[in-house]
């Protein structure tokens, strides 16, 4: 009851105190940013790597399980994910959110440059990417027609449809 007995007391220090509060609340209230879509760096590291003429198991036991083990021992990995298809393999490293993107691709390239000496000598040389969230695509259109041809409904998109969208502000 120590906050109220001070309060009875001293009464204009209760009200600029409660002033305080509210001029706090209103500065912060104003510099809340609220997104419809808020902007989260994910940071996801994309492992690509093509050996030719190998079949997607030599592509597993050679390329896929060796990156797997070379990428596990990176800090803040929340966890990998990988395919092993004929002659390409692809792993993808998801980090926790707390971890920055841009180190976490950097200690990517450095340990895919340490397994190349474990890949087979075909395998061509793994292509590291990060993936960026703004550069996912959100919307995808679809055009068909009775009375057209594919080839007609491709130029009429390219001419028409594709140049007012790319006018729309924030599209690229």
């Amino acid at each position: 009851m120590v906050l109220s007995d001070i309060s009875i007391r001293r009464p204009v220090l209760a009200i600029v105190i409660n002033l305080v509060i509210l001029l706090v609340g209103l500065i912060t209230y104003e510099r809340l940013a609220v997104r419809l879509i808020p902007k989260v760096d994910t940071p996801v590291v994309t492992v690509a790597t093509s050996y030719p003429g190998a079949s997607a198991e030599v592509i597993e036991s050679q390329i896929t399980t060796p990156m797997e083990e070379q990428l596990s021992g990176i800090e803040g990995v929340d966890f990998i994910n990988s395919v092993s298809r004929e002659q390409s393999s692809q792993v993808t490293v998801t980090f926790k959110l707390d971890r920055d993107p841009d180190s976490a691709a950097a200690d990517v390239r450095d340990r895919v440059a340490q397994a190349r000496g474990v890949l087979p000598r075909d395998a061509l040389d793994p292509v590291v990417q990060k993936q960026e969230a703004d550069a996912q695509p959100i919307i995808y259109l679809a055009f068909s027609s009775d009375h057209h041809s594919l080839t007609d409904i491709a130029d009429i998109a390219k001419r028409l449809v594709k140049d007012r969208v790319q006018n729309i502000g924030g599209v690229a």
